[in-house]
């Protein structure tokens, strides 16, 4: 009998069993082959190794595949995929990882707080403490509280406190599965499409998520699964022939963490090959070799200010060398700002981004798109006249300062204090009305509210203002803590991101184009929320960071966004 198992976890991640627990096991049981992919980390596989090797050694043969599980996000629902023949020590692999890491603690902190706060106290040490060495999940949550008495299950656990949605509940920006992919590709290992029936999608919404998966470079999909009945194996195979993937399996063993799940055998009906691992291997070999001309094309949706520029407003020859070899390789860049275009115009031109190729502005937080090398522009949203009106006149009567955008200027009833504040950095030509749409032939792009001494009267007006907003499907938002965006809900930072890439993946011919984001501030967040790459800057907000899949190691006068780039490259 040659039989394998090529999804397990150990206690590295939320399994019950040691590494070496794990392999001693699956050597009783028989195995040839298995592979161990917890979650999110590699950090079982060395010990995991050495047991394989001693047992090998004492004539008991079984081969490890170093594996992993990466947990992503997808139109709301997780989707799980797993790397196989992973390189641990792989550099690149290493760095991501260490990102995972630091999100998850950074929300492992804030669930603590969360649950203390709620009358549980549970300290991050204490959670550390009780679990050594492994990636803290909610599982793990929901074990400690069952232990401190705090609940009479785990199930309770999740469904008053933990669970999605709960009191004590801490999202975490999830990198996507395409993203996963790439990972698993760049670090060597073969990407696996993990226990698919699981999710319960539409065999259409699942056929399109494979092709998706499909173009990035996946390889793999679980036709063989611990909890599958025959007619999900059936499903299963058909969707691997239409789409030439390799069949894979696993029990998704977890110990006593998932009672009725059995190594190797599931429920009891699994049964997996070692044909499979053979054809998985000639498969892999095939990748390794094609694996130099391997890449996702990209766009970099990038705010200006404390982001992609230093305070100065300039950028070093290192940032400027990085977005040269970033669009030399075929990827895109947008500057993505809440600034009028012709603000943002001067930037690209100061920067001389002039000189490379792929290079979008969009401006007004996401009001207008326009390809800089023809001029075009390929979208735009204005705020109606009459509402510019109003807004003017509930300015007046909080004593705000508010101005208005036209396509070539700054529309403002006089010079002020707060705009000479403005025109610091901006260096839009001015044009002076006392009331604003009487010299504009079309709505503007965006208005903006101005209070550089006394912040709670901006909140006041914007407190004020909010109900007819709503009704009028305007957004207000703050973009620092002086400034006031006004502009229309259907234009944004995060729905330019959908919109622009979706116009070039039409464009291209490709069915997967991967959107970055790099922000620092309150308007940013909605940019990170809609790309499948989140990035902070080390000098943000906290809110810019807890929506971030990525943290930068520098600030933005430390070349902190291409530091992160080089690896997106």
């Amino acid at each position: 009998m040659n039989q394998i198992d090529l999804h397990t976890h150990s206690t590295a991640s939320d399994g019950s069993c040691t590494p070496t627990e794990l392999i001693n096991y699956a050597a009783r049981k028989g195995l040839s082959a298995i592979a161990l992919t917890d979650h999110d980390t590699m950090d079982g596989i060395a010990e995991a190794k050495a047991a394989a090797e001693r047992l090998t050694n004492e004539g008991h043969p079984i081969e490890l595949i170093p594996g992993i599980e990466f947990s992503t996000g997808y139109e709301g629902r997780d989707i799980h995929i797993v790397g196989l023949f992973m390189d641990a020590e792989n550099a690149y692999l290493k760095r991501r990882l260490l990102h995972f890491v630091e999100g998850r603690k950074r929300r492992n902190i804030l669930m603590c707080e969360k649950l203390t706060a709620a009358g549980m106290p549970v300290a991050y040490d204490e959670l550390l403490s009780e679990f050594p060495d492994s990636i803290i999940t909610r599982a793990h949550y929901g074990r400690l509280l069952l232990k401190k008495g705090y609940v009479k299950s785990v199930k309770e656990a999740f469904d008053r406190y933990i669970g999605d949605g709960k009191p004590c509940f801490v999202s975490r920006k999830k990198i996507s599965p395409m993203r996963a992919v790439e990972i698993i590709r760049r670090a060597g290992g073969f990407p696996v499409l993990a226990h698919p029936v699981l999710y319960h999608m539409s065999s259409a919404k699942l056929d399109a998520l494979t092709a998706k998966l499909k173009a990035c470079g996946l390889m793999g999909i679980e036709a063989l699964y611990g909890t599958y009945d025959p007619s999900d194996e059936r499903d299963m195979r058909r969707l691997a022939d239409k789409y030439d993937l390799a069949i894979s399996g696993g029990s998704d063993f977890h110990g006593k963490a998932k009672p009725g799940i059995d190594l190797a055998t599931g429920t009891g009906r699994l049964f997996i090959p070692g044909d499979v691992l053979t054809e998985i291997k000639k498969r892999h070999a095939a990748m390794l070799s094609e694996n130099e001309s391997y890449r996702i094309r990209k766009i970099l949706f990038t705010d200006l200010d404390e982001t992609l520029l230093k305070t100065d407003k300039t950028i070093s020859d290192y940032t400027f060398d990085v977005l040269k070899r970033f669009t030399e390789k075929g990827h895109f860049i947008a500057l993505n700002t809440g600034r009028d275009k012709n603000s943002a115009y001067m930037v690209y031109n100061d920067l001389k981004l002039d000189r490379l190729k792929n290079i979008f502005v969009i401006g007004y937080n996401g009001g207008e798109i326009i390809e800089c090398e023809t001029g075009k522009i390929l979208h735009k949203e204005v705020i109606p006249l009459s509402c510019v009106d109003h807004i003017q006149e509930k300015a007046a009567e909080y004593g705000v300062y508010v101005h208005a955008h036209s396509e070539s200027h700054i529309i403002v009833p006089g010079q002020t204090k707060e705009l000479s504040y403005y025109q610091r950095n901006v260096k839009t030509p001015t044009l002076f009305s006392e009331k604003l749409t009487d010299i504009m032939d079309e709505g503007p792009c965006k208005c903006l509210a101005i209070e550089i001494e006394d912040r709670k009267r901006l909140e006041r007006f914007k407190e004020a203002l909010t109900p007819w907003a709503d009704e009028n499907n305007i957004t207000l938002l703050y973009s620092c803590d002086k400034l006031l965006e006004i502009f229309p809900a259907t234009s944004g930072k995060g729905t330019a991101v959908t919109r622009l890439t979706k116009m070039l993946e039409e464009r291209l011919g490709t069915c997967y184009l991967c959107p970055v984001a790099a922000g620092d501030e309150q308007n940013d967040i909605s940019m990170l929320e809609a790309a499948d790459i989140a990035i902070a800057m080390s000098n943000g907000i906290e809110a810019v960071k807890e929506a971030a899949s990525t943290i930068t190691e520098y600030d933005n006068n430390g070349d902190g966004l291409a530091r992160v780039l080089e690896d997106l490259i």
